[in-house]
């Protein structure tokens, strides 16, 4: 019996516990989405500005030290950059090496998903969109779902979020 309560509290604990990172997440939704309406350039323009650093293999809108960013990852020849794109013009504002840590970990397994690809991100942002009327798309990665590559295309609308997950074929 002192098992179960512990059990018990444990899980009622770690659901306590675990509401100020959903409200945090929430709220920076709610930012996102605020900032979102800022933004004149789409995702698929993003993507495509970024080609000529190389192939795109991740991007997202984020909120960098309060102000939003559009940023881009790209590979060229077993190398990895973060294409950051100006969210008004659609020109590429700068781009920076991923050369280390928790960046470039994610960029080898986004990379990692998209040789069995033979639709660019871009094409299943753009179909996503089109799929989902009135959504604007906020992020994309690839990976790999029963040896088949795919993308999980994030959307919002207001503040109705989803994803939904794209056959890179």
């Amino acid at each position: 019996m002192r098992r179960i309560a512990s059990l018990a509290l444990a899980l009622a604990l770690g659901g306590a516990l675990s509401a100020p990172a959903a409200f945090a997440e929430d709220k920076g939704r709610a930012e996102l989405a605020k900032a979102l309406t800022g933004a004149k350039v789409s995702l698929e323009k993003a993507l495509a500005a970024s080609e000529r650093e190389g192939q795109p293999i991740s991007a997202k809108f984020e909120m960098e030290e309060g102000k939003l960013q559009l940023s881009v990852y790209t590979a060229k020849a077993d190398k990895f950059s973060e294409v950051i794109i100006d969210h008004k013009s659609g020109k590429v504002a700068k781009t920076e090496p991923i050369t280390a840590g928790e960046d470039l970990t994610a960029a080898k397994l986004q990379s990692a998903a998209m040789p069995k690809a033979n639709e660019s991100l871009r094409k299943a942002v753009s179909k996503a969109v089109h799929a989902n009327k009135g959504y604007r798309a906020v992020s994309v990665y690839p990976s790999l779902k029963d040896g088949q590559s795919v993308a999980e295309v994030t959307l919002v609308k207001g503040d109705d979020w989803k994803t939904v997950t794209e056959k890179l074929l």
